[in-house]
């Protein structure tokens, strides 16, 4: 079995929101304050009652919204693909699921915690039911068939790895151990402590202590002593084993690693637990304690291990994460993406979304860290490449732009890759304002102001906008649209002759020569369209040279129309 959906209400920031999780690998992404956590601790509601992982909640929890505050929290979990077995076990709280004609009946278990509060304490106390009645409570019997361990942020594994009976060391060797394997520790034990009393350093320390406490007591009052291990019994020795690494105690060891230690433990007996019907990791930024290479390394064992090995069970893993390494790294499917947008905070799963043929393919190729920042952005504007990214942060700034401040990020597609990325964003996916820049690659050589003529490409590019992506094109090309204000001429011949002195000198003749209605032309032809035998200047090359350039508080830049449009658009409250 594994949690197909969550509904949570009332929490936190969290008016309503309805998450759909698949087996295996669930990463939550998503910028700051959009109820991460809050997921988290909704999970933890029901999955983690033990006292070690138990949720506190209180009044302050509530949420509020426009001087309004609830009055209960609720989470609602629905369970799907039981075995007839766990059928069994959850029976009060199974639901018929919705089948085709003629398919056999399938059933989902429907589980709900509701906090209220407490009197006048301000703490609030959960109410715990399943099925359709809330007088059917959920037993302690089904609580112990969901298994799951929680690992916070900023954690110390070191303290989960440490002796004791509740470590998830002791909980491991005592799954992995079977009756007869126990008793042959524990006759092992008694063996060695055998062998231990008569060495002389522990013989003469009991002699000693006995010797002192019959002189205190007496020989009535005086009690049998012994010096030893441990007394000879199978949980007190799993309680006391340690994990060494590469001969250094634990606490040692670096942080980063040994959290991975700890995942390591805690899966390995969460997938060899035999009494839980359902088993799940909950695990809160790893990328806190993992530099990005091992971010990486982590992620891809956690999607290995969707398909377990046989004599174990399937971990459904849950992980909310702020890194783009991560959220690169991470496949498609498994994304959940939280947002803010029409008011409230969203979810949107891009499993669900509506890509064209091979779009989808080619989007998880693109997912590199710098692009996985959609994830995170609370505006976007995406470009053709890198010129586009290095020349539109210029303009902005020399704007007065700060697209910092406005949580706008720019993002390259490599080419035309639009269509990989709109699926992505609208008011039925991910809210955000999404601005495409892209030229319209109209044929000849427009004049400034002139309506552009669109290529097929440019066309198609223009049908991906909705209620929240607008799309921006050049009459031509970026390139060409500067060269087409008067008072960028000077200065992009400026930025050419700092990468190609002689390329520049050349062309500043050739544009002081021409009227001005061709020097356009003549500017952009002189650098980008020079002809089958002589190379042209290389658009990124260039790109970097003419931002520095604008980014000189003497130069007066005109920025283009349809840009200086799209950025209005993005930092518009």
């Amino acid at each position: 079995m594994y949690l197909a959906a969550l509904n949570v209400k009332g929490f936190r920031r969290v008016e309503e929101l309805n998450l759909r999780f698949r087996p295996g690998l669930n990463v939550l992404v998503g910028p700051n304050n959009v109820g991460k956590t809050a997921v988290v601790d909704g999970l933890r509601a029901l999955l983690t009652t033990a006292e070690e992982g138990a949720l506190r909640v209180d009044a302050y929890d509530l949420h509020a919204s426009g001087g309004h505050a609830a009055t209960e929290i609720t989470f609602h979990y629905v369970f799907r693909d039981l075995t007839l077995d766990e059928e069994a076990d959850f029976l009060p709280a199974l639901k018929p699921m919705l089948a085709a004609p003629g398919a056999p009946d399938k059933y989902e278990a429907h589980l709900w915690v509701r906090y209220n509060t407490n009197g006048t304490t301000g703490r609030m106390r959960p109410k715990r039911w399943c099925g359709d009645h809330e007088e059917n409570s959920i037993t302690t019997e089904m609580l112990e068939d969901l298994r799951a361990v929680y690992l916070p942020p900023l954690r110390d594994p070191a303290s989960g790895l440490k002796p004791s009976r509740s470590s998830q060391l002791a909980r491991l060797i005592d799954r992995l151990a079977n009756d007869s394997e126990k008793e042959e520790l524990v006759e092992l034990l008694k063996k060695f402590e055998e062998k231990l009393e008569v060495e002389k350093p522990v013989a003469k320390t009991q002699s000693a202590i006995e010797t002192r406490h019959v002189a205190m007591l007496g020989s009535t009052l005086k009690q049998a002593l012994k010096i030893g291990l441990t007394p000879p019994e199978f949980q007190r020795l799993a309680a006391r084993l340690a994990l060494a690494v590469e001969g250094l105690d634990i606490e040692q060891n670096g942080l980063g690693y040994n959290n991975l230690i700890y995942m390591a433990v805690v899966l390995s007996e969460l997938a060899l637990n035999p009494d839980a019907a359902y088993k799940a990791l909950i695990v809160e930024e790893p990328e806190a304690h993992l530099h990005p290479q091992l971010q990486v390394v982590l992620l891809d064992h956690l999607q290995a291990i969707e398909a377990p090995v046989p004599g174990q069970k399937p971990v459904q893993v849950f992980v909310t994460s702020h890194s783009p390494h991560f959220a690169s790294a991470a496949k498609l499917d498994s994304l959940t993406c939280l947002h803010q947008g029409e008011g409230k905070i969203g979810a949107f799963f891009p499993r669900e979304a509506t890509f064209l043929p091979k779009k989808k393919e080619k989007l998880q190729r693109y997912l590199d860290v710098t692009r996985a920042d959609l994830f995170f952005a609370r505006r976007l504007i995406l470009v053709e490449g890198t010129a586009e990214r290095f020349l539109v942060e210029a303009m902005a700034a020399k704007m007065s732009i700060k697209l910092r401040e406005h949580s706008v990020t720019i993002l390259s597609t490599e080419g035309l890759n639009f269509d990989c990325f709109a699926p992505l964003f609208g008011s039925a996916a991910i809210p955000i304002r999404v601005a495409i820049l892209s030229d319209a690659d109209a044929p000849g050589y427009p004049v400034l102001g002139a309506t552009p003529t669109m290529s097929a490409a440019a066309t198609a590019i223009a049908k991906l906008a909705n209620t929240h992506i607008k799309t921006y094109f050049a009459a031509r090309t970026l390139e060409y649209d500067l060269a087409l204000l008067p008072a960028n001429q000077t200065h992009m011949l400026t930025a050419l002759a700092d990468i190609h002195p002689g390329i520049a000198a050349e062309l500043k003749l050739k544009v002081d020569a021409a009227a001005a209605a061709n020097k356009p032309r003549e500017l952009f032809c002189g650098m980008f369209d020079r002809g089958p035998t002589v190379g042209n200047v290389k658009k990124g090359e260039f790109a970097q040279a003419l931002a520095a350039v604008i980014a000189d508080p003497a130069v007066s830049f005109t920025t283009p129309t349809y840009i200086a449009d799209a950025l209005v658009y993005v930092t518009t409250p």
